[in-house]
């Protein structure tokens, strides 16, 4: 009885010996078919295609009304009245404010009175000058005595003009002691309550209310000096007002500054901008000058153009689609090319081009010995960049239509990938599960 429990412990042991075997050669299998998998780079690709691509310039500003008038008085008074408030439509003509008029009517009274008094002294030299000239005519009165009622007929015309042109002024003052709306519009903006001072003056102008004309705005946005060359006037822009949410305005380039506005000017941090004009086609009701707002500047659209994606673009040194692998071994040449060197024997400043990757099945200058039947390569092809869209860029040469790149990743495709390294786009992996599948 202890023999036979002796022979199937025995035979047990073996059984777990030989299990813990296969899953030994399993797990070593596995792992060196998954350091086989881990040499191809994973990245996801894409065919090149065709579309239209619309270069935009985005700048940020506020909105404000093209026409808007800042009315002030041109002379000093207390503000006897204020018939408009904030918000209120007027038509042009219409009375806005009235200024204290006592001084300024007994000074046109003054000058009023100084006009009847110039007159009539002209009429009484008037009357002499015609007697004299009648009894000069009569040989009764000297030419001396002439040429006197003359000169005194003539001071008092000058006289009479004089005080003519200061009962005009006058006149003026008294009539701008009522101010009357310029033009058509909202009021905006009063500064003023009733009862104070208006101060008057014609070097710093005291602001008492504004009128804006709120049918036509426009959007004042700042442009950075590298996209301002690339704005003309006329071009369109998509607008974006914060308060408007989820809308899309439009709008057409109507000013461009040829004065640079600079902040931070000897720092770090300094920007140079210029100011540019939008005006708004269309003005939705509710509209409020110095809302924030977004353009974006259509600056050029090119249709039924070679496109790539953004992130499928990267940099490389200059001349590394050339680099080849060593037959045979699997890795790249280190051998230098004695052309790169210069006349004077120093090397060539390293340059850098812009490139994307291409997916082959073939490596350049041949696939290495051993390499896999499914393997795929990822190759070096410098392009010609055109414009820009937010997602895509226009290719001017280097890349044909159908042509299979890498858009993704961004580490591989910014760092990682190099001439001819080994890629795995998921085509293999989808053909092993079909085929499993289909079992």
């Amino acid at each position: 009885m202890g023999t036979i429990l002796t022979k199937k412990k025995s035979s047990k042991k073996k059984w777990i010996i030989g299990i813990i075997i296969l899953v030994v050669l399993g797990g070593i299998i596995t792992a060196v078919v998954m350091k086989s998998d881990s040499d191809a780079m994973r990245v996801e690709a894409e065919k090149v295609t065709r579309a239209t691509v619309v270069h935009k310039v985005n700048a940020s500003g506020t909105i404000q009304p093209e026409t808007e008038i800042k009315i002030s008085a041109t002379i000093s008074a207390w503000i006897t009245e204020l018939n408009v408030e904030e918000g209120d439509h007027v038509v042009q003509g219409q009375h806005l404010i009235s200024l204290d008029e006592k001084q300024v009517r007994a000074l046109y009274e003054q000058a009023k009175s100084s006009v009847k008094s110039a007159k009539a002294s002209l009429r009484q030299i008037n009357a002499q000058k015609d007697r004299v000239e009648s009894l000069y005519a009569q040989k009764l009165v000297s030419e001396q005595e002439l040429e006197s009622i003359t000169a005194q007929y003539e001071l008092a015309e000058s006289q009479l003009e004089q005080v003519q042109a200061a009962l005009e002024s006058r006149e003026d003052e008294l009539a701008k002691t009522r101010i009357l709306s310029p033009q058509e519009g909202t009021v905006t903006m009063v500064n003023k309550e009733l009862g104070e001072m208006a101060l008057g003056s014609i070097f710093q102008a005291d602001v008492l209310m504004m009128v804006s004309d709120l049918n036509q705005m426009e959007v004042v946005v700042d442009v950075n000096e590298n996209d301002v060359v690339s704005v003309m006037v006329g071009d369109t822009s998509e607008i974006e007002i914060d308060a408007f949410q989820d809308t899309v305005f439009y709008g057409v380039v109507n000013e461009i500054a040829h004065v640079a506005q600079t902040a931070g000017f000897g720092t770090q941090e300094q920007v140079t901008n210029f100011e540019v004009k939008i005006r708004m086609i269309d003005v939705p009701d509710g509209i409020r000058p110095g809302m924030s707002a977004t353009a974006n500047i259509i600056t050029d659209v090119r249709t039924d153009v070679i496109s790539i994606p953004i992130q499928a673009l990267t940099v490389r040194l200059e001349g590394a689609e050339k680099e080849k692998l060593e037959k045979g071994k699997g890795r790249r040449s280190k051998k230098k090319d004695k052309e790169e060197d210069s006349e004077d024997g120093k090397p060539k400043k390293t340059e850098m081009q812009e490139v994307v990757f291409v997916v082959s099945d073939t490596a350049f200058g041949g696939n290495p010995r051993g390499a896999k039947k499914e393997a795929q390569y990822a190759l070096i092809k410098p392009v010609t960049i055109g414009i820009s869209s937010d997602t895509h860029y226009e290719v001017l040469s280097g890349l044909e239509e159908d042509e299979l790149i890498i858009v993704g990743g961004y580490r591989a495709i910014s760092r990682d990938l190099k001439q001819n390294s080994e890629i795995d786009t998921g085509k293999n992996s989808k053909k092993k599960k079909e085929e499993s599948d289909h079992e």
